[in-house]
């Protein structure tokens, strides 16, 4: 019944979503500040990440939101599930992009949400429109503007991490960001370990010591894979710990 309930409550909100982002595509970038249309334009999408999480019955708990660096900066997360997503919406407390695969471009609704919210879109098998993508994320994180990405590449359905594709920190040394580590533990809980049946449960959200700018030029992009993933590691081991 709470799948069904949260389908429902999936559908109706996306439907209202649809009357807000017509409003949201006449705001003039030029009349604003970067954090003040980030604000502005990420306000709704928040909103719906929280309580689409909270309509499953899930508890989430976040620790080191102190670590959050001024902007920009390139957050690098491990991915568990597809829950994943609304965690990250609702729970992450400043405004960001994802870099999401392409093919969540073919959902109907969603990809002019991303647009506006300065998503971008990456296609791992066309090398061309990756470099494109990359620099385009260049651009946006020179702007001001964070971005997020699973250098897993793909969902790891559980406790255990996938090998962190080192090129994703490209972003971060052509940007001259920090690299803000992220771990999330538990959503794979809610929907892929029952089936795709939405159930319950705990989520922990750890925001990881920052690796500094200095640091991010200082090491290769392996060694920027590896202190990005034991930072992450370290935090999954607590959370499993306690």
């Amino acid at each position: 019944m709470r799948t069904v309930w949260s389908l429902i409550y999936g559908v109706i909100y996306v439907l209202y979503t649809g009357v807000v982002l017509r409003k949201v595509r006449k705001i003039n970038r030029d009349d604003m500040t970067r954090k003040e249309y980030n604000e502005k334009v990420h306000q709704l999408p928040k909103r719906f990440g929280r309580r689409f999480f909270k309509q499953s019955g899930s508890k989430m708990i976040v620790k080191g939101e102190k670590n959050i660096p001024e902007a920009p900066y390139l957050i690098v997360g491990n991915h568990q599930a597809n829950y994943d997503i609304f965690a990250y919406l609702g729970y992450f407390k400043e405004p960001f992009g994802f870099i999401s695969k392409i093919e969540v471009s073919r959902i109907w609704i969603v990809k002019p949400w991303m647009e506006q919210m300065d998503c971008l879109f990456l296609d791992r098998q066309n090398r061309r429109e990756s470099v494109k993508t990359f620099k385009k994320g260049i651009e946006l994180l020179k702007d001001g503007h964070p971005l997020a990405i699973f250098p897993e590449g793909t969902r790891s359905m559980g406790h255990e991490m996938l090998p962190f594709k080192s090129g994703s920190f490209t972003l971060a040394k052509k940007a001259k960001v920090p690299v803000l580590p992220v771990m999330i533990d538990g959503t794979h809980r809610i929907m892929e370990d029952n089936k795709n049946l939405i159930k319950k449960a705990t989520v922990y959200m750890t925001i990881c010591e920052p690796i500094s700018i200095e640091q991010v030029q200082e090491m290769s992009l392996d060694e920027l894979a590896e202190e990005t993933q034991s930072r992450i590691q370290k935090a999954l081991d607590e959370t499993e710990e306690s």
